[in-house]
């Protein structure tokens, strides 16, 4: 560091050199504004259900600028969404949650690891040896992040004003099937839910609804499995009464999600349905007491 004095300069080179300060100083502070999310001056919340073919990526970003990825899809092309309206400089993420240790969920969060500054991981202890699994475990290491075990019944405040509650999985999901460990979660912000399922099965759907009854009640809803018809049963549906559900799938998939049966119970039970391998990636925001795409 180098300190300049003052004492002995001139009047006029001393106040030229106390405007360039402050000259300096205010511009800092405009760069760190400019730099600021663009939500936290409106006060509202944003999560993207990004458009990232055959998988999951859920993008949080909070009032206050706090950023939560939710999966990662199974590619790099995660890195291409996320990129987008984002700052050069900004390198960093608060929060990742691997739902379940499958391809194309987590194989995308290695190339987010690689990319950002990565603060908390959420996961289960779910063991999974395919190479995406071996990858993600491998670069979660290596990233030193704080690992948080996910049981259901966690709260997680990001932020000010959001939280995060986990409704599963509950037990030790080692040696679990994969989607049976999924992480479900709701993110909340004022009066407005998001449940996120991963690809939690309707067994899962059938103990949280036990356990938990109307606090699953949502305003959006992440279909489980891609619109499987492993998942959305009546009876979940019928608990969680969203306004609107989100397919996040690839477009012609060689899988047929979204099921027709799943379509037809949600369409039946008065639910707006879209689906990223139609819409590309879905921007929902709300201001804590309602809900609207953009």
């Amino acid at each position: 560091m180098v300190i300049v004095s003052c004492v002995n300069m001139p009047l006029w080179i001393r106040t030229r050199l106390l405007f360039l300060i402050l000259f300096l100083s205010v511009n800092i502070s405009l760069i760190i504004l400019t730099y600021a999310p663009a939500e936290s001056a409106e006060q509202n919340l944003v999560v993207r259900f990004l458009d990232v073919g055959q998988g999951d990526s859920i993008h949080v970003v909070t009032p206050d600028g706090f950023e939560v990825l939710v999966d990662g899809g199974a590619t790099a092309s995660v890195l291409r969404k996320l990129s987008q309206g984002r700052s050069f400089f900004d390198r960093k993420i608060d929060m990742v949650v691997a739902t379940h240790p499958d391809s194309d969920h987590i194989a995308g969060l290695v190339d987010v690891m690689k990319r950002y500054e990565v603060e908390y991981i959420f996961r289960t202890n779910n063991i999974n040896v395919t190479p995406a699994s071996v990858a993600f475990d491998d670069y979660a290491e290596k990233e030193k992040a704080k690992v948080v075990m996910v049981q259901a019944g966690q709260v997680v405040r990001v932020g000010a004003s959001t939280t995060i509650e986990f409704f599963a999985p509950e037990g030790d999901t080692a040696n679990w099937p994969s989607n049976n460990s999924s992480i479900v979660l709701c993110v909340t912000y004022g009066d407005i839910d998001f449940l996120l399922t991963g690809d939690a099965p309707k067994a899962v759907e059938e103990n949280i609804v036990r356990l938990y009854g109307d606090r699953l009640e949502s305003e959006v809803l992440k279909l489980g499995h891609h619109g499987s018809d492993t998942s959305s049963s009546q009876t979940f549906l019928d608990v969680v009464k969203p306004e609107v559900a989100v397919v996040s799938a690839g477009k012609e998939n060689r899988y047929g999600h979204p099921h027709p049966k799943v379509l037809e119970r949600i369409l039946g039970s008065g639910i707006d349905v879209v689906s990223t391998a139609e819409s590309g990636t879905i921007t929902f925001v709300t201001d804590g007491s309602r809900v609207w795409r953009e």
